[in-house]
Order: structure tokens, then sequence, then C-alpha cells
């Protein structure tokens, strides 16, 4: 794999290998107060460069027994997200003489084909790169229909109100833009994802009675994104959701319930999902979004193992899973199980973390897993996935992989979701030593 640029607007990031060649994330920003040609993702041989439309109503909503069902509508109508009226203030100069790790492990992308480490940065080029990668701080949105654009298989990550209104933000729009801040039923949340760790989660803004609102600071710590937040300008672990450099330090962001899946499965769950729309008012042509310059990465990772296009402690990496592997984690307290979707197949696991019951529901031919407490009522239900659909052992009902009855004796009864974090494992092992993986 030969690294030839960098990761933004200006620059590709070129991974080849047999031929296929990789854009890696690129800046909506434009840092140089000038206006370059935006680059085009190289396609792989073979590819048209067209892309399939998904039209919602083209497709068959999935009868009652099957997993992906769509979950009974809210009985309560959602409150209108509730973006941030003004830009969000500008933060104060970072205290890099609070950390939880060494400095030098943050590595700006400098957009030039080069990089530099956070010790090593001045004040006029941290401020420079900030927000190169342009958050979302007042999204917008569109019902179902707004994803048209998208491919059956293309993954979204998937949230769900308090109300029961299902919003879905699309990978290939999240790889340009990484964060978007919102209030949705009262609930200020952060979504997050990193395009080179595959890490997608949604977090609570609050912290210690405060909201929060983050930008980018265009720098990674293990090939991760780090995030700064608008109040004290301390740099945070995405993946970890921990602040660790700044008066923040130490501070971490409670994970909010999520999952990842292709749109096809999300749009059978929640067909009146809204989507985020791909008109945010930031001047990016909507076309930008249709390719997904990631979708191999995964293999390039775990074919080469570290050769990653920024620096990975691959010494703080266990070696239970393979760099790239997917997994869903879920924490319990202080203790955080591993599930591989891949290794666990197409499956209900019934499991305890820290003594509490936890079922995933997975589907490992998509790598997608879904979590939940398996408690209704008072009434812990042990589950199995047989002939294609997810039961219980106790009333034979049966459930979609969002966690809903869809027929039988609790038909219409919802599990509780339990907050997870889904990324790739190289990730989620650094972010948390200590975690377990389920079999292991």
């Amino acid at each position: 794999m030969v690294i030839s640029a960098r990761r933004l607007t200006g620059l590709l990031a070129v991974l080849t290998i047999s031929s296929v060649a990789l854009v890696a994330c690129q800046s909506d920003g434009d840092i140089n107060d000038e206006s370059p040609p935006r680059p085009t993702a190289t396609a792989a041989q073979g590819d048209s460069g067209a892309s399939p439309v998904l039209t919602p109503t083209s497709n068959p909503v999935p009868d009652s027994g099957s997993e992906l069902a769509p979950s009974p509508s809210p009985t309560l109508a959602p409150s209108q997200p509730q973006p941030l009226t003004s830009a969000p203030q500008e933060p104060p100069d970072l205290d890099q003489s609070i950390a939880s790790i060494d400095l030098n492990d943050i590595v700006f992308d400098t957009f030039d084909g080069s990089s530099r480490r956070l010790p090593e940065a001045d004040q006029a080029l941290i401020k420079r790169l900030r927000n190169a990668i342009r958050p979302v701080y007042s999204p917008r949105y569109e019902d179902a229909s707004g994803g048209d654009w998208l491919d059956p298989g293309d993954l979204v990550l998937g949230y769900v109100s308090g109300s029961g209104q299902a919003y879905a933000y699309p990978i290939k729009f999240l790889n340009f833009h990484e964060l978007v801040n919102d209030v949705i039923d009262g609930v200020p949340l952060l979504v997050t994802y990193c395009p080179l760790c595959a890490s997608g989660v949604v977090f609570d803004r609050r912290v210690d009675g405060e909201v929060l609102t983050f930008g980018n600071t265009s720098a990674l710590y293990n090939s991760d994104l780090v995030m700064f937040d608008h109040s004290s300008g301390s740099y945070w672990f995405q993946t970890g959701g921990e602040a660790v450099v700044g008066t923040r330090t130490g501070t971490r962001l409670d994970p909010l319930p999520s999952s990842v899946m292709t749109w096809d499965q999300w749009l059978a769950l929640y067909p009146e999902t809204n989507v985020l729309s791909l008109e945010q008012g930031l001047g990016t042509p909507p076309s930008r979004y249709f390719r997904d310059p990631f979708s191999t990465y995964a293999d390039l990772i775990n074919e080469d193992g570290n050769n990653f296009p920024f620096p990975v402690d691959v010494d703080l990496v266990s070696d239970s899973l393979r760099l790239a592997e997917i997994v869903v984690a879920v924490a319990i307290r202080d203790h955080e199980r591993a599930y591989p979707p891949t290794r666990i197949g197409n499956t209900a696991v019934n499991d305890l973390i820290d003594g509490e019951p936890v079922v995933v529901f997975s589907r490992g031919t998509r790598q997608v897993a879904t979590v939940f407490s398996p408690v209704v009522e008072g009434r812990q239900l042990e589950f199995e996935y047989v002939d294609g659909m997810f039961r219980d052992l106790e009333t034979n009902s049966t459930w979609n992989l969002g966690g809903v009855a869809t027929s039988g004796q609790l038909e219409g009864t919802r599990l509780t979701p339990l907050p997870s974090r889904r990324a790739f494992w190289f990730s989620i092992s650094i972010s948390n030593p200590n975690i377990e993986v389920y079999g292991q």
C-alpha cells in the first residue's frame, strides 16, 4: 500500500493495491483562502461511476415475519431538531500542560502532503487547521425520500430519539464532515464518524451540566479523529469520547444508543425515518458524496498490517482480532465487551456484562449488530435466530433488527436499546485496553 498524499481537499490520499485507488477523507474547508478545484475519487477498474438510485417507495416492506419488518410508528409526535442559532464561539488556546497521552501522538494533517506533531505546531497553524474538515452545526433533514441518492447497501449511522423518530446519517456524507452537533427531543447530541477507523458513535454533549459544542482539529490520535470543544479548547479522542489534552482531560462523553447498518435495512425498519440532507449550506456539491472512497480500506489494512496513512501504535492494540475488523462494543459500568459480527455470524447472543443481561442481534454477513436489554416488564427474555428471524423462547414472538416484536404475544413491544460503539478493532482496543472480546 503506497501513500502518495494526504487526506484533505486539494490533496488525494491515494492508497494503491491491486490497481485499486482509494481517496481518503477530504476537507470541505478552504484553509488557504483559495478555491482549488475539488479532486474526485479514482474508480476501481470496471466501475462505471454510475450510482444506482434507491427509491424508498420502490422497496417492498417486509412482512411481519421478517427481522426487518418496520417498527411501529411512534405514538408521540417528535419535537423538531433545535440547531444552533449562531456560530459557536472561538475556543481558547489549548492548554498543553494537561494531558493523559504523549503530545507527540497528536498528529496534524497540514493538507500539503506532510504532517506536524502537536508540540511542533504553532498557534497560527492550529487555528488555520481548525474545522478545515467542516462539522455540521445546524443540521437539516429530509424525509426518507431525501435518501434516494443512496445505494441499498450504503451504510448509515442510525439514531432513534426518545419519541421514536428515526434519524439516518449517511456514512458517505460523514466521510467528509465527521461531526454533527444537534439537539433532538431535548437531548444535545453529537454524531461522530471517523473514516480512518470506521468509528461511528453518537454521544450526549452534556458534561457536568454544560452543553458542549464540538469542532474538528484536523489532527489524529492513533489514526482517529481528534475533536475539540469550543468552551475549553480541549482535545478529545473520538472513539473513546474522552478528553486527552487540555483542561477537560480525563472527562468522558456518554455514548447514546445508535447502530450502523445498510440503508435498505434501516429504511425497512424505519420507513418514516428522517435522513440528513445533502444540502447543509456548506457550498459542497452533492455529487461529492456519491462515492465511498473507504469501501476497501479495511481490506488494505488487514492485508498489509501496520501500514496506516497516519501513525498507529500497534503495541497498544490487543492481537485478539485483526486490526481493521469491525466490532460493536458495549459497556456496562466499568466493563466493556466487543462483539465482532463477522465472527459471531447471523445469531442472537444472550450475554451478561457485569451481571447485567444483554442481547446482541447480529447479522454477520453485513457486519451489523444491534444491542438491547432483554428485560421486558421485569421478565428476562432469551433469544435465538432461526430461519432468518429473531425469536424469544418465552413467547415465541418474532423480533426485528431494531428490537421491536413484529408478531406474537409481545407484538409492538420494544426492547430498550443500549449504548454502543462501532469501529475497527484497533481503535476500540486503544480506547479501552481492558475490553473483552466475546467468545475469547
